[in-house]
């Protein structure tokens, strides 16, 4: 790292690194430690906690917390099961099962703990790696290879410079144009988080990913329910069959979905609480609640970087544009992660990372061009997919057969007593490539990353038809659907 002074006093000391990266997310770390290793003197900033929307705000606080909520689902179902707490002697007796109470400033507590054990982990692995600088504090573009960053500590601005820049600020929470939301005082995917009381009456906004996991987790820790989503459906990417089978399950679970329902206002209830005015099927109503969840999107993390100084090109809601080796329409200047658009998903920042170090470190030609995007929705049960959906497929004339077998067909499931759900697998007619897959079903996520893994070695689906599995696991209901074709 060289320093030169500026004839100008009052500009900041500009410092010179072989990379710069700007936001210590799912790829930003994993790629500083790599450059850095590599010999490549490095400086990566981060204006608030290291390790990104995932460990802080995402992946690992919700799924800690839909844990607390499972538990919270099976207690109740104990019954069911033959078990009943608190009940004396082996052979059970008429004692009425322990009621059920949930501490949220003990669930909060345990997410706080993952979130900070992660969190200093990762902060520990950059700070001891070789070769890399690790600043905390608020970026901005200056000139294409150039940036201005205030510290956090003291308020200090120091000038970088490097020939190459790495983007990966994220997303957040947006704030949708509703008349009156900003008036009252209404909860996040983060700020929700931070709840120490159940409330009595949650209305999310919106009927996506983050509305859905939080909708079911507060439903189970005990609160009632209201899912408002503007379209016909819930996880509108979804095929309408996985959608409806989801709103089904989280009606099951008493939790009341709205659909085809628009917006108009909120305001403050006279009780503190939130008064919801809504259009359903041309009739207003008015939903009261305790407390409102707005998930209703996100928005990148690019209004304070400024990239328009840079002269990188944005799109319309602010996310850089890339190209297959994510790289910007400037030289040198990498977006990566949930920035940069498409799927805001940690495995995928992840594998964008892979994408640069490869290029960068080792002088590969690595790109995103064909690499499958695999997800999972925590709900209960799990939602996991990978491919083309059925619906892509036909409007995209592929000729397909699809096979599709109710979760209530495995053995392993009824064993258990989690048979809500089903599986789907979309297959090519001639070639019998597996193209996509969907399951919402126990353990759907795994699941899914089996077939996916089939998918990667492009296996036929037959070998998994013919395959043997060990029974009785869930793995083993893939020779049955795979054997569900019609006419097999």
């Amino acid at each position: 790292m060289t320093t030169s002074t500026t004839a100008n006093t009052q500009e900041p000391a500009e410092q010179t690194y072989d990379a710069i990266i700007i936001g210590a997310g799912q790829a930003g770390g994993p790629l500083a430690t790599a450059l850095g290793a590599a010999g490549k003197r490095t400086a990566i900033i981060e204006r608030e906690h290291v390790g990104g929307t995932c460990i802080n705000e995402g992946c690992s606080p919700t799924k800690t917390m839909v844990a607390s909520a499972r538990d919270a689902y099976l207690v109740r179902r104990s019954a069911d099961y033959g078990v009943h707490p608190g009940a004396s002697g082996a052979t059970g007796s008429d004692t009425s099962p322990t009621p059920l109470t949930v501490d949220m400033v003990k669930v909060r507590q345990r997410k706080r703990d993952i979130v900070e054990s992660f969190r200093s982990g990762s902060e520990r692995s950059l700070r001891e790696s070789a070769n890399v600088d690790l600043l905390m504090g608020e970026a901005r573009f200056t000139a294409p290879h150039t940036l201005d960053v205030r510290l956090n500590d003291g308020g200090e601005t120091r000038r970088l410079t490097a020939p190459i820049v790495v983007v990966n600020t994220g997303e957040r929470p947006s704030v949708p144009p509703i008349p009156g939301l900003a008036d009252i005082p209404y909860l996040t995917s983060t700020t929700i988080m931070e709840l120490d009381v159940v409330p009595n009456h949650l209305v999310v906004l919106g009927g996506g990913y983050i509305a859905l996991e939080f909708g079911q987790m507060f439903r189970r820790f005990g609160a009632q329910v209201t899912v408002i989503q503007r379209g016909s459906r819930l996880l509108s990417r979804e095929d309408a069959d996985v959608a409806d089978a989801v709103a089904n399950i989280l009606r099951e679970d008493g939790i009341e979905v709205l659909l085809d329902t628009a917006i108009t206002r909120v305001e403050r209830g006279a009780d503190g609480g939130v008064d919801v005015t809504a259009r359903v099927h041309d009739s207003e109503r008015t939903i009261t609640g305790s407390h409102l969840l707005a998930a209703l999107g996100r928005t990148p993390n690019t209004d304070h970087l400024d990239p328009s100084a840079a002269g990188i090109a944005t799109d319309q809601r602010g996310y850089i544009r890339v190209n297959e080796r994510l790289e910007t329409n400037v030289a040198g200047v990498y977006a990566v992660g949930d920035v940069k658009g498409g799927p805001a998903f940690t495995h995928i920042s992840y594998d964008d990372f892979r994408i640069l170090r490869a290029n960068l470190v080792e002088g590969k030609h690595a790109t995103t061009s064909g690499r499958l995007v695999p997800y999972t929705v925590f709900i209960d049960p799990q939602l996991g997919g990978v491919g083309v959906r059925e619906q892509e497929a036909r409007a995209q004339g592929l000729d397909i057969k699809v096979a599709k077998m109710p979760m209530s067909y495995v053995a392993r499931a009824l064993e258990v007593d989690e048979t809500r759900g089903f599986m789907k697998a979309i297959v090519d007619a001639q070639s019998e490539q597996i193209l996509g897959f969907s399951v919402l079903g126990i353990e759907g996520g795994e699941i899914m990353s089996a077939v996916e893994i089939a998918m990667m070695g492009k296996l036929p689906y037959t070998t998994l038809r013919d395959a043997i599995f060990s029974h009785p696991t869930l793995m083993e209901s893939l020779n049955n659907l795979f054997g569900s074709f019609e006419g097999e």
